[in-house]
């Protein structure tokens, strides 16, 4: 089976890990937080994994650069839903602490993958 050219970065390897997890950890969310908390947490961690493949996919490293930026964004946003998820009692306190981990690691990752591609682009694009 042939590997897709995003699987080679360490940054959507860690967050694919860690979209599972998430997926994991909300199984046990309030069926009441479905379309809310736990709809929210999933589509962030998930929009890390599809923005970092389908900036990959792009054209240039600037179109890349745009999307890593997103998911970015995304990482953060996750981190603001699983804090809410601990102080609602929703993720006991060892679980977050173990995604949150994951979460910070992932991010590293993205963040140097980031710069990584904005030190290739050309002056001037």
């Amino acid at each position: 089976m042939a590997v897709a050219p995003y699987e080679r970065f360490q940054a959507w390897q860690l967050s694919y890990k860690l979209v599972l997890k998430v997926y994991a950890a909300t199984d046990a969310f309030p069926k009441h937080e479905l379309y809310g908390l736990t709809s929210q947490a999933r589509r962030a961690a998930f929009s890390v994994v599809l923005n970092i493949a389908e900036g990959s996919a792009k054209r240039g490293d600037r179109e890349f650069r745009r999307f890593l930026d997103i998911a970015i964004g995304s990482i953060t946003e996750l981190q603001v839903a699983l804090r809410l998820a601990r102080d609602r009692g929703y993720l006991p306190v060892h679980d977050w602490e173990a995604l949150e981990r994951l979460r910070n690691h992932a991010g590293a990752l993205t963040w140097l993958l980031y710069k990584a591609v904005s030190k290739q682009q050309r002056p001037g694009l």
